[in-house]
């Protein structure tokens, strides 16, 4: 049931408000002026707030000015009779959903209501997805190798340089292009993500650029390329030692124009974007036998960052393997599993050639087959080495 508050000085309003938000099954609480409606939002947690603007004491704008300085996120309604345009316009800069001049209109006051509360079951949502996304995307480790990439990343994060970053398979290059998103003054825009390796090369350019109806066989309508899906954000390219020479060109015109075509289309779009990208292969070695262009090696690597293999950064593998069993536990909704030290000394023996990647699958490998303490004797049983 959500909890509403509601805040007048006028009885009456509070009464008749009251009533019609009880017969729709909400829970309501009143305060008849700014300091005591202030009181119990320091006191309790509301869903929404039906507040008044003129009122004794304190009014409507300094209660809404408050509450969200003290870090509460109900959404709040502003009411009347005294309204203007300016006030009205005062009052959603400041945060406010919705103001309503009284007598407020039933049936607009409960739409109202009803939106309010669907806006906040939606931030509340988004902030449990936010979190849950950066416990996922946490980057474990207090290496010295590791410590250096978190240092680079605090460090470019907030500028708009292109950054190219290397190491072998699963070692975590995506994390790091999500972390210099996420500290960037981009992070409330979109992260899109391309793996250049996992799509044919006659499709890269449809993929990157979009394409416009009729562009080719199967181009049955206009489509938005990743570029523009990216729109003042970050794009990723994954993986870009495997894209072909064709699409390097147009991906180096983007770069140095920030403009792009459509395939089937000489219009030029304007995209800003920053561009991400990884790979596993030495780009240098590529440009030399002609598989990678050169001036784009340039353009993509203003900073270099490479990501250690797990092998260099073995110090790191009980951190990686007590987050890897809070995860799958959490996943799963089974109790967290422990390990013994025995068992973690013999994994941190291991070559891993597989890096963090293959290191989460074994752990999930014993979580799934080892005892309620994974035993030196499930590591040999069930580790593969």
């Amino acid at each position: 049931m959500s909890k509403i508050l509601i805040i007048d000085d006028e009885k009456v309003i509070r009464a008749t408000l009251r009533e019609i938000l009880e017969y729709e099954k909400f829970e309501v609480t009143e305060a008849q002026d700014g300091a005591e409606g202030l009181k119990k939002l320091m006191e309790e947690d509301f869903d929404l707030v039906l507040c008044d603007v003129k009122m004794p004491k304190m009014d409507g704008i300094e209660v809404l000015d408050q509450a969200k300085a003290l870090d509460k996120s109900p959404q709040f309604i502003m009411i009347s009779a005294h309204g203007s345009i300016e006030t009205a316009v005062e009052a959603t800069k400041k945060g406010a959903f919705d103001f309503i001049p009284k007598p407020p209109d039933l049936n607009r006051l409960l739409l109202t209501v009803r939106n309010a509360l669907d806006k906040k079951n939606l931030v509340t949502e988004t902030k449990v997805l936010k979190k849950k996304l950066s416990k996922k995307l946490d980057m474990v480790g207090e290496s010295s190798a590791i410590q250096h990439v978190k240092e680079t990343i605090e460090k470019v994060a907030p500028t708009d340089a292109r950054v190219l970053i290397t190491g072998p398979n699963g070692t975590g290059k995506e994390l790091v292009a999500h972390w210099v998103h996420a500290k960037s003054h981009r992070s409330a825009e979109p992260f899109v993500a391309v793996n250049c390796a996992a799509i044919p090369s006659e499709l890269i350019e449809s993929e990157l650029f979009g394409h416009e109806k009729g562009a080719f066989t199967s181009a049955h309508k206009q489509r938005q390329g990743k570029f523009e899906q990216a729109q003042g954000g970050t794009l990723f390219l994954d993986e870009i030692g495997d894209m072909s020479l064709s699409a390097q060109s147009k991906v180096l015109r983007a770069l140095q124009e920030n403009l792009i075509n459509r395939v089937g289309s000489d219009k030029d779009i304007k995209v800003d974007v920053r561009v991400l990208a990884a790979t596993n292969k030495d780009l240098k070695n590529e440009i030399k036998e002609g598989r990678f262009r050169e001036d784009l090696y340039h353009r993509l690597s203003v900073i270099l960052i490479q990501v250690p293999a797990l092998k260099d950064r073995k110090e790191d593998i009980p951190l990686l393997v007590n987050k890897f069993l809070d995860d799958i536990s959490s996943e799963n909704g089974d109790a967290k599993k422990s390990i013994s030290d025995a068992a973690l000394k013999k994994l941190q023996e291991f070559p891993w050639t597989g890096n963090i990647r293959e290191l989460r699958n074994v752990v999930e490998r014993l979580v799934i087959l080892g005892e309620p303490e994974i035993s030196l004797e499930d590591i040999k049983k069930y580790a593969d080495y």
